[in-house]
């Protein structure tokens, strides 16, 4: 499993017990064996006696992973023994998953080890956000410019952040929340190894035309009016929500006109409404706003900002910092309850 070179800095797990760090290649169980009796003996030398190596072989491994890894790893005090740097902790950190076989928690670990390892080296490494598009989030990971975006549907960010491809997923799951959603949501939910911070509540609903000619309401004019509607891509918050909404209504897919053309973005879905390719499509009242679209009012729901629980929080606290700053600037937003 490798992870794209970030800062310098690639880390794959070998399939023979072996992790890779740049162009070094590190024997796990050995590395983490020797960490670990660091940690627990507090000494080199109470290390090398518990795994048994003699003093000076246990030091000349200790530098030679120093070399390999590019950082120190120990610090020897007089009078109070050796401890492990940051750099070490984080090493024997991701030793420790690999040790354990956990090919996943791996590949998150090794997102965490880049982001504090570029902290150690004096600049923060832009973070690889996925997130289901939104206007109000697009503006302000613009303007904190510490992330790579990446924008797909909240079910694909979920999934890439839970795999080890992200750094954070923002998501949204409509009106019924993430533990009641199904997996991959509930599985996030029920993962200590994430935490999730709501950002801000939205307004979704119909994008229509100025005045909404047709009278549309919801599903059922839809289907009634013919009326030409644009959807979400499949694995969107918005195209599930929708899917929902036609379920409780009791009408089929196929029924509405247009439910196979997908776009990706609320603008997007907004510019083919105005421009008159469209009648209807669901998405956030900025949106609409922002077209000088009409807008049917469907529910408010949480968008989350999800990430491994053990990356440095600074940067997140900063984009949601900035999202308070905004969210009475733009109509359809508001704070968490």
């Amino acid at each position: 499993m490798t992870i794209p070179p970030e800062e310098g800095l690639d880390v794959e797990l070998g399939l023979g017990g072996s992790l890779r760090i740049g162009r070094a290649r590190i024997a796990v169980a050995d590395a983490s064996a020797l960490l670990r009796a660091i940690v627990r003996t507090g000494s080199v030398q109470g290390a090398a006696t518990e795994i048994g190596l003699s003093y000076r072989a246990a030091w000349e491994r200790v530098r030679t992973l120093e070399a390999e890894f590019g950082h120190p790893l120990v610090r020897k005090t007089r009078g109070h023994g050796t401890t492990l740097t940051e750099a070490g902790s984080v090493l024997h950190e991701a030793l420790a998953a690999a040790a354990e076989g956990l090919a996943l928690p791996l590949a998150r670990e090794a997102r965490v080890m880049q982001a504090r390892l570029a902290a150690l080296r004096g600049g923060p490494r832009r973070l690889g956000v996925a997130a289901s598009h939104d206007p109000l989030l697009m503006e302000v990971l613009g303007l904190w410019g510490g992330a790579e975006i990446a924008v797909m549907g909240s079910r694909d960010a979920v999934i890439r952040l839970m795999d080890g491809r992200a750094d954070a997923a923002g998501f949204h799951c409509g009106a019924v929340g993430p533990a009641a959603a199904g997996p991959p949501f509930s599985d996030l939910v029920a993962d200590p190894a994430f935490r999730i911070r709501p950002l801000f509540e939205r307004e979704q609903g119909l994008l229509v035309a100025a005045n909404n000619p047709l009278g549309l309401g919801g599903p059922g004019d839809l289907r009634a009016t013919r009326a030409r509607f644009v959807n979400r891509q499949k694995g969107s918050g918005t195209r599930d929500w929708f899917d929902r909404l036609l379920a409780e209504a009791g009408i089929r897919p196929d029924e509405i006109v247009g439910y196979g053309l997908e776009e990706f973005t609320h603008q997007a879905v907004a510019a083919v409404i105005a421009s008159g390719a469209a009648d209807a499509g669901l998405g956030a009242r900025a949106a609409a706003e922002r077209f000088g679209l009409g807008f049917v009012p469907v529910g408010w729901e949480v968008y989350g900002l999800a990430a491994s629980a053990s990356l440095p929080g600074d940067g997140l606290d900063r984009v949601a910092a900035l999202v308070a700053e905004r969210i009475g600037q733009l109509p359809g937003y508001r704070l968490p309850g």
